[in-house]
């Protein structure tokens, strides 16, 4: 009896193929957006595991200096003392095939748990010493056999990005001679060692947890990643309710027919959930594949923009994992379970007896709109409650989950409204038809047009919050680089003479000098600022007090960006504390878009009197717009300076604006996708509806109205339910695109931006809407407009 009855059930597929690939293909869809994103998100987050236990550094102490740099001279002095320590130099260079992060060790006196590549074969520790560098593998295929007259090896297991060399090396190359950035404690220390206060007093030492991770700095852009590809998720899922539901109304005599020859509903129920999985994972196959390429494409631009906005190196490779696949079918069976509920609970109630006529599915009574209207009001409420007394980054991607899910649920009240106004100006018998079919067509096309809905909301925030980034970014960019040429010496004495030679040939020589030092609140830079009018004419402060220059200048004042400000509750005249047991007051707060770290801007005296041991290499420089190629070509003669260390201002607004596109590539291809979504979900309600609506058309065409005319009709209908759709998407698009810079860009980023409108823009989405309307509805149009008379004149011979 079960075979037979599967066997029923089945034949619908068997005579429906283009329903039961609507509903693979929207549930394949949906997996594929979400597993996606998940698929880069692993991805990211394996390599910063890779990072963290890069050198042991998830579970050494290490020795530190607040201060900056630590001379070599005092890791002697602590070996010399007794202390179990080891040095590690850490920097960054430039080449022409991106960032490159080099790490220096001593291999001789690292701890076990640093040791990052193995070095017991005869000749390797040799070698290494030698100058031999090891480099993942991406990057060693970047490299090639070389890197600066160096060889160079694969070795699994280190971070992305990362070229691991002796110490010696890494100080050539980074052109750091005696300097280490902090030093591995060994885990067991003699007893009889020197107290370190008695040896190097400035050092500190910072247990694992201690240390900023950087992990937590892209949380908020991961947590980006996942709403986006959950809305994405949900999106598809419309397309999946609307299948199965449309299936279950279709089924309905099917369904009786089996109660009344005695299949027990619980097998029934049974036999529809074996259906739904075993289609869920077919479907959920197909969407992790597609998922594993969307994510593929996307990788390499994720991963440059979180070495743009983090400096967190990341692999630009995906790999695979057996728990994401399996992720990905548990998030499709899960889906598809959650879009099959209502059929289920509704076959579970199925009386024997109910009606055997097929009817619209989900065609809403008055009571069942209105108390679609109070969820959608309540759930709108909650979310306005949340965003005025909530705090937090998942509060605030909750409250945005509520407005735009009450949004979608009121689409269908607002609509239905619209169309009753709409009917009100018929003037014709044709007319007030055609305004009453459009609103009863309405609950068989809500689940499509609340995805339409959602993909144009996302579309327009995402959109507006885009444009609005880039408006004021490119602003902020020319006042922050003023300067015509940016320099950077490769040692103090080169630098010393540098500024010698530039001094006649330039109008100004204005250092960017800095430390690594704690800030409140983690990790940040100190910079030193000199007091010159490039900074008091261009420098973007939000909020300051009267004659901040001056007081910075002074040392009596000093500059924080947003970020810390906002982290901190920081205004112009708190005071804040710094390094060296030094209180100073914040005399202004300046914009500093793009950095998720803290910074404090000190007067230039002040920055030499307190961290003197600062390396003093990098030189903004004021001339002559037109003087600017000659003088770097000056400077490559004088000194044999590299390209990679003079840059000027065209090439940093370049490269800054390329980092600011590539950021939000991964946000464009999502929004793109959910859109396309959309228009599926329109084409597989309308394509289950087409057939359904023969008993409606029939009498009407039986009234004189030619096919072609019913078919112009069908498309005005959808060009008018999406046009309508795109109207009501517009304040839904304007208040995320307003929460997304006022809330969640604060909470994730620190910094909050100006928004901007773009008219142009929403007219681009409103004619896309159209069109991806009119596409959906032109094969089931088509199909109308070939039907034949013969299968109109049958809806007269059947019992209705």
């Amino acid at each position: 009896m079960h075979r037979t009855a599967l066997s029923a059930m089945l034949a619908h597929w068997r005579r429906h193929p283009g329903q039961l690939l609507t509903l693979l293909l929207g549930l394949a869809l949906a997996t594929a957006l979400w597993s996606g994103v998940q698929a880069i998100n692993a991805e990211a987050r394996s390599s910063y595991a890779t990072a963290a236990a890069a050198l042991g550094q998830d579970e050494l102490n290490q020795l530190v200096d607040p201060s900056g740099p630590i001379p070599e001279a005092t890791y002697i002095a602590l070996r010399r003392a007794g202390w179990g320590v080891s040095p590690v130099l850490e920097g960054r260079i430039t080449r022409d095939i991106g960032i490159i992060t080099i790490l220096g060790i001593d291999p001789i006196t690292a701890p076990p748990a640093a040791q990052m590549v193995d070095l017991s074969a005869p000749g390797d520790l040799a070698a290494f010493i030698a100058g031999q560098a090891y480099a993942p593998p991406e990057l060693a295929a970047r490299l090639g056999v070389a890197f600066e007259g160096q060889p160079v090896r694969q070795a699994l297991g280190l971070p992305a990005g990362t070229l691991l060399m002796d110490m010696g090396q890494a100080q050539r190359v980074l052109d750091r001679p005696d300097q280490v950035t902090r030093l591995l404690l060994w885990p067991d220390q003699p007893l009889t060692r020197v107290p370190l206060a008695e040896i190097a007093p400035e050092l500190t030492e910072a247990a694992p947890e201690d240390r900023g991770d950087v992990a937590r700095l892209t949380d908020s852009f991961h947590l980006n990643l996942t709403a986006f590809g959950f809305l994405s998720f949900a999106v598809g899922l419309f397309i999946v309710h609307a299948a199965i539901g449309l299936a279950f109304e279709q089924r309905r005599p099917t369904f009786r027919t089996l109660r009344a020859l005695g299949v027990p509903a619980r097998s029934l129920v049974g036999l529809l959930a074996a259906e739904v999985l075993l289609l869920s994972l077919l479907a959920g196959a197909v969407g992790v594949a597609l998922g594993y390429l969307i994510a593929a494409t996307l990788l390499p631009d994720v991963a440059a923009t979180l070495q743009g906005l983090y400096g967190a190196s990341v692999d630009g490779a995906l790999s695979l994992a057996p728990s994401w696949w399996f992720l990905g079918l548990a998030i499709s069976v899960l889906g598809a379970a959650a879009a099959a509920a209502q059929s289920l609970w509704r076959l579970w109630h199925l009386p024997v007896l109910a009606p055997a006529q097929p009817r619209a599915w989900a065609r809403a009574s008055d009571r069942a709109m209105r108390r679609q209207g109070l969820l959608a009001a309540g759930m709108i409420v909650v979310g306005l409650g949340l965003l005025l007394w909530g705090s937090g980054l998942v509060v605030a991607f909750v409250m945005l989950a509520l407005l735009l899910l009450g949004a979608a649920l009121a689409l269908p009240v607002l609509l239905s409204g619209a169309l009753a106004l709409g009917a009100r100006t018929a003037s014709s018998v044709l007319g007030e038809w055609f305004w009453a079919d459009t609103r009863q067509q309405l609950p068989g096309l809500s689940l499509a047009l609340m995805a339409l809905l959602l993909a144009l909301s996302a579309n327009i925030g995402v959109g507006t919050m885009v444009g609005s980034f880039r408006l004021t970014f490119t602003g902020w960019l020319d006042q922050r680089l003023a300067s015509e040429l940016y320099v950077t010496a490769r040692s103090e004495a080169e630098a010393a003479e540098m500024r010698a030679f530039l001094a006649p040939k330039v109008d100004a020589l204005l250092p960017i000098w800095s430390v690594e030092a704690p800030l409140p609140g983690g990790p940040g830079e100190i910079f030193g600022v000199a007091d010159h009018p490039t900074y008091r004419d261009y420098w973007p402060l939000l909020s300051a007090l009267p004659d901040v220059w001056d007081r910075v200048a002074e040392g009596s004042g000093v500059l924080v960006n947003e970020q810390l400000a906002r982290r901190e509750g920081l205004r112009p005249g708190d005071t804040i504390p710094l390094p060296g047991n030094w209180e100073a007051e914040v005399a202004g707060i300046y914009s500093d878009y793009g950095n998720p770290r803290g910074q404090v801007m000190i007067g230039l005296s002040a920055f030499e009197t307190r961290f003197p041991e600062a390396a003093q290499l990098r030189y903004a420089v004021r001339l002559d717009p037109d003087r600017t190629e000659t003088v770097m070509e000056d400077l490559q003669s004088e000194f044999g300076l590299p390209a990679s260390t003079m840059i000027d201002q065209a090439t940093v607004k370049a490269f800054s604006l390329a980092v600011f596109e590539r950021t939000f590539t991964v946000t464009a291809a999502l929004n793109v996708l959910t859109l396309g979504v959309a228009a599926v979900a329109m084409l597989a309600s309308l394509m289950t509806l087409a057939r359904m609506r023969l008993p409606q058309l029939a009498p009407v065409w039986a009234l004189g109205l030619t096919r072609a005319r019913l078919a112009r009709l069908e498309l005005a209908r959808a060009a008018l339910l999406a046009a309508l759709t795109a109207v009501l998407a517009l304040p839904v698009g304007l208040v995320l695109a307003w929460a997304l810079l006022a809330v969640v860009n604060v909470e994730a980023f620190g910094w909050r931006l100006p928004m901007h409108l773009f008219p142009g823009d929403w007219l681009r989405l409103g004619i896309l809407a159209l069109l991806a309307a009119l596409l959906a509805s032109a094969w089931p149009v088509l199909r109308l407009a070939r039907t034949a008379p013969s299968d109109l004149l049958k809806v007269f011979a059947n019992e209705r």
